[in-house]
């Protein structure tokens, strides 16, 4: 099976972010948004630093009564925030997914 890999990106704004791919192209992690690339890319660094530590996530309800997870570096800032899941142990498999292929070094620069 594939593995995952990071998807580099800049928006239409100029600002630029970046999304955590599984092995089947499926997105699980998506960052905020960046004023540089440098930026993204220590954000890019920090999951890959923090994304084998389980104690870093934290699933939590949203509004609609789906479930979400944060990625936090170690000190607290969120480093990446998943896509919705309709139950908290679908999120909790979107965390393994992160924990799993959160430490590729597979970044594909799509910002040209």
């Amino acid at each position: 099976m594939a593995n995952g890999h990071y998807e580099l990106k800049k928006a239409k704004n100029g600002q630029f972010h970046f999304n955590l791919k599984a092995g089947n192209g499926e997105i699980i992690l998506t960052s905020e948004m960046y004023a540089s690339k440098a930026s993204a890319e220590n954000g890019i660094s920090s999951v890959q630093t923090n994304s084998p530590d389980e104690a870093q996530y934290e699933v939590k309800p949203s509004k609609d009564g789906q479930f979400y997870f944060v990625l936090k570096a170690k000190n607290h800032q969120v480093i990446g925030i998943s896509e919705m899941y309709t139950t908290e142990s679908a999120s909790k498999k979107g965390v393994q997914s992160v924990v799993k292929n959160g430490a590729s070094t597979d970044i594909r620069d799509l910002t040209q």
